[in-house]
C-alpha cells in the first residue's frame, strides 16, 4: 500500500491546482475598490445648459491621469481639456470646451484607488434633449483580459512564496533545527524565496498595463513603469524586493554556518536568526498592508499592524504545515523528524490561529461593517468561503493532533524500552552479512592493496545504504506517522484553496465601500428622479417602479420605467434596473410591451437597446391613443428565471 503513496499524492496536488486555478479563472476582473458615489452631471439627466465641467465623486481618493477622465460628444470626440484634477475631498473635475451643441455625451473614466486597484465606468447625460451616440459604455472594463488574468497569478504566486518562504524557515529555527541539515527542506524554502521574488518582479512590470492600456504588450514600456515607482503600490513593491535581498543572507546562514556550528554558538545565532527573520518577514508583511485594503477607509492606523500580523500568523501556520509536510515524506532515514519538533509546532499553528481569528474578526467588521453584508456583497461571500475553509483546516488539525499524541506516545515508549535495557531485534540482511565475510576475506590477502581499499570502501556504502533503507522501512511502517502524513497532506490542499480565496478576496471590493456606494447611488438616483418628476409632472413625463423577483439565484430587483412626454405619438423611454439596495444591476434581458385593453390593442413590444449598466432606452416609442395602458415589463435574469410584472397608467 505504501508503494501508492506517491502517485496518490500527484494526483491529489494536481486536483488541487485545477480547483485553484478554476477559482482565479472565476474571479474575473477585479472589482472597483473605489466606487462612484456622485457625479455633476448626474447619470441619465437632461440639463438645460451646457456644463462647464464634470465632476465625479468616488467613496476614496484614487490617482488620476490625463486619460483618467473624458468626456466624448455623440460622434466619440472627445470635449474636455485634458487636464483632470482634485476639487476638493474625493471629488475630482474636468473642465469641457464651450458651446457644445445639444445631444448625449458620456463620460468615462479610469483612475487607480487608494488602495491599489483599477476602477473604470462610464455613463451618460445629455443636453438640451437627447440623441443618438456612436460612443458604447457597456464595454468598460479595467483589471480583465490576459493582463488581469497574469496579475491576478503573479499576486497569488507572491502570497504564496511568502507564506512559503516564512513559514518554512520559522518552522525549521522553531520547531525543528536538526532540519537545517535536510536538502528537502532546504529547496522549499528556496523555492518560495525564487517565487516571491520573480512574482514581484512580475508585478511591477505588469503594473503598469494592468493600470491603464491592459495591452500586454505596454509590460516592457519603460515610461509606464516609470510611472509606476512614483506610485504607492510602485514603492511597496520595491521595498520588497529589497527586503527579499536581505532574505537571502538570512536563508544563506540558516541553512549554511548555522548547522556547521556547535550547540552553545548555536544558540547565540539562533537568537540572532530569530530578530532578524522577524524584522525581515514583518517588512515584507508590511510591503501588503501599506498598499492595499488595511491602508485605505476606517481606522488605517490600527488596520494596518493588524493586517501585519494576520500575514505572518498565516505565514505560521501554512507555510509551517508545508514545512512539516515535506519533512514527513523527505526527510532522510537519519535525520527524521521527531515527535517533539511536531509537537512544538502544534503548539505555533495553535497560536497562529488565534492571531488569525482575532485579526480576522477585525477586518471582517472593518471590511464588511453590516451582517447583510455577508450574504449581498461578493466580499461577503467570499470571506463566507474563507471562514468555511478555515474551519474545515482546524478540524482536520485536530485530527493531525491526534496523531501527533499517539506518535509521542510511541516514541517515548520506545526510549523508556531503551533506557531499561530491554534487549533490542537487530536484523543483519544476508547482504551485509556476506559482505562483511568477504571484506574479512579481503583483509587476509593482499593487505594494503589498491584493490582491496576500493572494494572495502563499496562494502562500506553497501552497508550503510542497507541499513538506511532499513531504517527507512521502520519509519514509513509506523502506522502513527502514517496517519500523522495523511491528515498534514490533505490540510496543505485545503491551504492551497484557502489561499486562492483569500487572493480573489484581496482583489474584491470591500462589502462596507460597496453597500456605501450603493446607498449614494440610491440617493443620488432618488434626488435626480424628484428633480426629473417635479419637472416632467408639467411636462408629463411618467416614471413607473415595480419590484420583481424571478425565482432564481440573485434574481431580485426593481425595475423602474421612463415615458416622456407620455402622450399618444412618439415618446422616448428609458428603462432603470437596480438591486433591492439601490446598485445598478445588468440582467441579460428588457422587454416592454404596452397594452389598451379597453381599444383591445397590443401588446405592443418594445426591445430597449443596453445603454450601460442597469440601463436601457428606446426612441420613437409610438402610442397610437391616450388612454390607460398597461405597461408590461419583462426582466430575465439568467437562462431560465424571467418573470413580467406591469402596470397601470394613463398615457396622453
Amino acid at each position: 500500500m505504501r508503494q501508492t503513496i506517491a502517485p496518490r499524492v500527484r494526483m491529489f496536488v494536481l486536483l488541487l491546482l485545477a480547483v485553484t486555478g478554476a477559482l482565479l479563472a472565476g474571479a474575473g476582473p477585479a472589482s472597483a475598490h473605489a466606487a462612484l458615489t456622485g457625479s455633476d452631471p448626474a447619470q441619465g439627466v437632461v440639463v438645460d445648459q451646457a456644463p462647464t465641467q464634470v465632476t465625479l465623486t468616488f467613496s476614496e481618493t484614487v490617482s488620476l491621469n490625463d486619460d483618467s477622465l473624458r468626456v466624448l460628444d455623440p460622434k466619440g470626440t472627445r470635449v474636455d481639456d485634458g487636464r483632470p484634477g482634485n476639487v476638493s475631498g474625493t471629488s475630482y473635475a474636468v473642465r469641457l470646451h464651450s458651446g457644445l451643441p445639444d445631444g448625449t455625451y458620456t463620460v468615462t473614466y479610469q483612475v487607480v484607488s487608494a488602495d491599489s486597484h483599477p476602477v473604470a465606468g462610464a455613463y451618460t447625460f445629455s443636453i438640451g434633449a437627447p440623441s443618438e451616440t456612436s460612443v458604447s459604455v457597456s464595454a468598460r472594463e479595467v483589471g480583465g483580459g490576459v493582463v488581469g488574468w497574469l496579475y491576478g497569478f503573479g499576486r497569488y504566486a507572491s502570497y504564496a512564496g511568502f507564506i512559503v518562504l516564512t513559514g518554512a524557515a520559522a518552522f525549521v529555527l522553531a520547531c525543528w533545527q536538526r532540519g537545517t541539515g535536510v536538502r528537502a527542506v532546504q529547496r522549499l524554502v528556496v523555492s518560495g524565496w525564487v517565487t516571491i521574488t520573480a512574482a514581484t518582479l512580475f508585478l511591477l512590470l505588469l503594473r503598469g498595463s494592468y493600470t491603464s492600456s491592459g495591452k500586454l504588450g505596454d509590460v516592457f514600456d519603460l515610461e509606464l513603469l516609470g510611472q509606476v515607482l512614483q506610485t504607492k503600490t510602485g514603492a511597496a513593491l520595491v521595498s520588497r524586493l529589497m527586503l527579499l535581498a536581505a532574505a537571502a543572507l538570512f536563508i544563506a546562514v540558516l541553512f549554511g554556518a548555522y548547522d556547521k556550528r556547535e550547540a552553545e554558538e548555536k544558540r547565540d545565532l539562533t537568537f540572532g536568526l530569530a530578530i532578524g527573520g522577524t524584522v525581515v518577514a514583518t517588512g515584507l508583511a508590511a510591503s501588503w498592508a501599506m498598499a492595499e485594503h488595511a491602508s485605505t477607509g476606517i481606522q488605517p492606523g490600527l488596520a494596518m499592524p493588524v493586517d501585519i500580523l494576520h500575514l505572518l500568523a498565516a505565514a505560521g501556520w501554512l507555510g509551517g504545515l508545508t514545512a512539516l509536510l515535506v519533512a514527513l515524506y523527505r526527510a532522510p532515514a537519519d535525520r527524521p523528524v521527531e515527535a517533539a519538533a511536531v509537537h512544538r509546532f502544534s503548539r505555533v499553528a495553535f497560536g497562529s490561529v488565534v492571531a488569525l481569528v482575532a485579526t480576522g474578526v477585525y477586518q471582517s467588521w472593518r471590511q464588511l461593517g453590516s451582517w447583510s453584508a455577508f450574504t449581498d456583497t461578493r466580499y461577503g461571500q467570499l470571506l463566507l468561503a474563507k471562514i468555511a475553509l478555515v474551519a474545515l483546516l482546524v478540524g482536520i488539525a485536530w485530527i493531525s493532533r491526534r496523531w501527533t499524541a499517539q506518535l509521542a506516545d510511541t516514541t517515548v515508549k520506545g526510549a523508556a524500552a531503551a533506557r531499561s535495557g530491554a534487549p533490542r531485534k537487530q536484523h543483519v540482511p544476508a547482504s551485509a552479512g556476506g559482505s562483511e565475510k568477504q571484506a574479512a576475506s579481503a583483509g587476509g590477502g593482499k593487505s594494503g592493496g589498491k584493490q582491496d581499499t576500493q572494494r572495502a570502501a563499496q562494502l562500506a556504502r553497501q552497508r550503510a545504504a542497507v541499513e538506511t533503507a532499513r531504517q527507512k522501512r521502520l519509519r514509513d511502517g509506523d502506522p502513527n506517522r502514517f496517519g500523522l502524513r495523511r491528515s498534514v497532506l490533505a490540510e496543505a490542499g485545503v491551504a492551497i484553496v484557502l489561499l486562492a480565496v483569500t487572493t480573489a478576496l484581496t482583489s474584491t471590493e470591500p462589502g462596507r465601500t460597496e453597500q456605501d456606494a450603493a446607498k449614494a447611488a440610491a440617493a443620488s438616483s432618488s434626488s435626480s428622479s424628484s428633480s426629473s418628476s417635479a419637472t416632467g409632472s408639467a411636462s408629463g413625463a411618467l416614471t413607473l417602479d415595480m419590484t420583481f423577483d424571478t425565482g432564481g439565484a440573485d434574481g431580485k430587483g426593481v425595475v423602474s420605467v421612463d415615458l416622456n412626454p407620455a402622450r399618444a405619438g412618439a415618446n422616448e423611454m428609458h428603462v432603470y434596473v437596480t438591486r433591492p439596495n439601490g446598485r445598478a444591476f445588468d440582467v441579460p434581458e428588457v422587454k416592454v410591451a404596452f397594452t389598451l385593453e379597453a381599444k383591445d390593442i397590443g401588446p405592443l413590444p418594445v426591445a430597449p437597446d443596453h445603454i450601460t449598466t442597469g440601463h436601457w432606452s428606446a426612441n420613437g416609442v409610438q402610442i397610437p391613443l391616450a388612454g390607460a395602458w398597461k405597461i408590461a415589463v419583462t426582466v430575465r435574469t439568467s437562462d431560465v428565471d424571467q418573470v413580467t410584472v406591469s402596470k397601470n397608467a394613463q398615457i396622453g
